[in-house]
């Protein structure tokens, strides 16, 4: 058994020798190195990545805050415009109602003196005739024709 042992012994020293002549240990090294390089590498780029997303995060909820403010303003002038609108509104609405009732007066005064002149009219020509009738009844020839025409000369300067 100690033979075995000596060759595997010699085994082993050939294959760490023929190892160290190919430059394994080297080439593991370099390997490792070159992992571990891209691996950082790797890193880096995925911190860079990191950095704009936050950074693009950031303006997006720049740009979200400015939206809502814009919305938030056009809101408040649709508010500040129906306001002013509900307002001119009703303001005319009060002048056309002032403007109707002021109207409305006025044709009413229109009717009422309509109505007094004809009732004067009327008067005037019951009276007329009343007259007619008395003075026609008791005063006779010229008299009643220079009467007559004196009461009408009367009554024509009062109308006017």
């Amino acid at each position: 058994m100690g033979d075995a042992t000596f060759w595997a012994l010699v085994a082993l020293i050939i294959f760490l020798a023929v190892v160290v002549y190919l430059k394994v240990p080297g080439m593991i090294n370099k390997a490792l190195d070159d992992r571990a390089e891209k691996i950082r590498n790797e890193l880096e780029e995925a911190r860079k990545l990191r950095e704009e997303a936050q950074a693009l995060l950031a303006e997006y909820q720049k740009k979200r805050k400015e939206a809502e403010k814009e919305a938030s303003d056009i809101v408040d002038a649709a508010k500040r415009e129906a306001e002013m609108i509900t307002t001119e509104a009703k303001q005319k609405t009060e002048e056309y109602v002032v403007r109707r009732t002021a109207l409305a007066e006025q044709k009413i005064a229109q009717a009422e003196s309509d109505a007094m002149d004809e009732v004067r009219g009327s008067a005037v020509d019951m009276a007329l005739a009343a007259a007619t009738k008395i003075i026609g009844d008791k005063v006779k020839g010229d008299t009643a024709t220079d009467l007559f025409k004196k009461s009408l000369d009367e009554v024509k300067t009062r109308m006017n």
